[in-house]
């Protein structure tokens, strides 16, 4: 099958968002070229902010136009995912109101809580208050609002007014990129909002994300780094990364 480099690139970002990961062998038989000619393809749609290279392929990266659903995010790297979602839930200390994102991770994280006193949660994921619901000694609070069909989350004015009248001792967020440069990004403004607002709502906040997060950019910027209390990730983010983080405010967990 011979194509056009344009072709080729289309078909790469096709694949990588359906699966999840593409591998440089496996492309060069499907597309019947060189393995140079698809790694070079890859440095182009890595260039073009498309997909991020790994050793021997690449995953595709979340931008204003592509967003993952949270099935898919509920088949991608989940041993790490568990990992840092029990790491981050051992940061709740003695918070009694806690915020939880939308997102496979967070939603992780809201299994973790402790169910051994009162805990009041809120948030937008219908996922999590169904997680959360039958739990002792847990209050959940769903916010109101339009509910987004690909994450099962609410959004809009009723999600952030709510969110407004509440002081919250600490918010678990997610994000579909944190960069150094540009914060803590996510391809839709209206969840950028209830991301920003409950991030205003809390005395705490904790991003917790894997490894394939950092150095990825989407649409809306809704959090710099230094509103973080922590960051909890995996070992598999570099720990020369890590530290460039940590010096711009909070402490980062690998684990």
């Amino acid at each position: 099958m011979t194509s056009t480099a344009e072709e080729r690139q289309r078909h790469i970002v096709r694949t990588a968002r359906t699966t999840g990961a593409v591998d440089v062998n496996t492309l060069a038989a499907q597309l019947g070229v060189a393995k140079e000619t698809v790694r070079r393809d890859l440095r182009a749609l890595e260039d073009h902010g498309l997909v991020r290279r790994t050793h021997g392929g690449a995953y595709p990266v979340e931008s204003a136009g592509f967003e993952t659903t949270l099935a898919f995010r509920a088949t991608s790297h989940v041993p790490e995912k568990r990992r840092v979602a029990a790491a981050a839930a051992e940061l709740v200390g003695d918070a009694e109101t806690v915020f939880v994102d939308e997102g496979f991770t967070p939603q992780l994280i809201a299994e973790a809580l402790p169910r051994d006193r009162p805990l009041t949660v809120v948030t937008a994921s219908l996922p999590v208050a169904g997680a959360l619901a039958g739990a002792e000694n847990t209050s959940v609070l769903l916010l109101g609002g339009r509910v987004r069909a690909g994450t099962l989350a609410t959004v809009d004015h009723w999600t952030t007014k709510m969110l407004a009248g509440f002081v919250l001792d600490l918010a678990f967020i997610g994000a579909n990129g944190i960069s150094r440069e540009h914060g803590l990004t996510t391809p839709d403004p209206a969840v950028g909002e209830v991301k920003a607002q409950a991030i205003r709502a809390a005395r705490r906040t904790v991003f917790a994300g894997v490894h394939t997060k950092f150095g990825a950019v989407s649409f809306c910027r809704f959090a710099e780094i230094g509103a973080l209390e922590a960051i909890v990730t995996s070992t598999l983010l570099p720990s020369a990364e890590a530290h460039r983080y940590s010096l711009l405010g909070p402490q980062v967990i690998r684990v």
